[in-house]
């Protein structure tokens, strides 16, 4: 009895291994109300992949999961690029997911990368989830 109160105590030491987290991309400065936002998920501190969803928010209009598949846990790398009318180009090394945040909808995977960069979701160096901001286009020389 001893041994499995000791083996439920260390539980807890064994979940803390394990990558949860979540960074979002604001698409409207200063507000909540239209968003992309990343979740991983390692279920077990053993396995090196995490699923990957993606939280597409636009409100009131509509919320909706979007799951990715699966990532190695430390190589979660996702350019995000922003297209007109609420399009978003979304990729992963050769993959390629096409979302709108219309409807907050999937509506493609593969093809090309269209529009302009807004930035990446990775993990940074203590091994957290963020959205880093692409660098501003350079204006063109007159």
């Amino acid at each position: 009895m001893r041994l499995s109160t000791s083996l439920i105590a260390l539980l807890p030491l064994l979940l803390t291994a394990c990558a949860r987290d979540s960074a979002t991309y604001y698409v409207d400065k200063g507000s909540n109300q239209h968003t992309l936002s990343v979740r991983r998920q390692q279920d077990y501190f053993w396995n090196d992949n995490v699923r990957v969803i993606l939280v597409a928010t636009r409100m009131p209009d509509c919320q909706r999961q979007i799951p990715l598949g699966e990532m190695l846990v430390d190589e979660v790398d996702l350019e995000v690029f922003a297209q007109p009318e609420n399009h978003w180009s979304l990729r992963n090394g050769n993959q390629v997911w096409q979302v709108e945040t219309q409807n907050c909808a999937l509506i493609g995977e593969g093809g090309p990368v269209t529009g302009d960069k807004v930035g990446t979701f990775k993990v940074d160096a203590k091994n957290k989830l963020v959205f880093e901001e692409a660098a501003p286009a350079a204006a063109p020389a007159n």
